[in-house]
């Protein structure tokens, strides 16, 4: 089971089952839990902040040479671009503030098609290639633990 649990892909499923969790948490809320949505909407961003950072220095460009589709990995630097955008506007901003829970609401819908795209089309492609993925997952693990220190 450690194999599996240091697998590089499955680690990122597990970051988008979290954040999907969290987006949920977040969307239950009443207006009256400003506090509360600052909160999720703080480690929301936060996760997300982490989770794109390891795509991008790690996980991306190891699927990039593997599958040979830039295509699909330009998409998805974009896409973490733009979500990046709306995550620092959320962290940026107050619950009170206009247009902040449409803010979270965008971004909640940005992530479930960018991971929706990952997980049915780039995710089956580098399962297909000889990429490491439990090297990878150490590598990608590695680097999570550095960025709690």
């Amino acid at each position: 089971m450690k194999t599996e649990a240091s697998n590089a892909i499955t680690l990122l499923v597990k970051d988008h089952a979290e954040v999907k969790e969290m987006f949920k948490k977040f969307e239950g809320l009443s207006d009256r839990s400003k506090a509360s949505k600052k909160k999720i909407a703080d480690a929301i961003c936060e996760a997300l902040t982490l989770h794109t950072q390891i795509e991008e220095e790690i996980f991306y460009p190891a699927a990039r040479a593997a599958i040979k589709d830039g295509d699909l990995m330009d998409e998805a630097l974009v896409e973490h671009a733009s979500a990046k955008e709306l995550i620092a506007q959320i962290q940026s901003m107050d619950p009170d503030d206009e247009l902040y829970d449409a803010k979270v609401k965008v971004l909640s819908e940005q992530i479930e098609h960018h991971v929706e795209e990952e997980e049915t089309e780039m995710f089956p492609k580098v399962r297909r290639t000889g990429l490491d993925l439990v090297a990878l997952g150490k590598e990608m693990a590695a680097r999570r633990e550095l960025a709690h220190v």
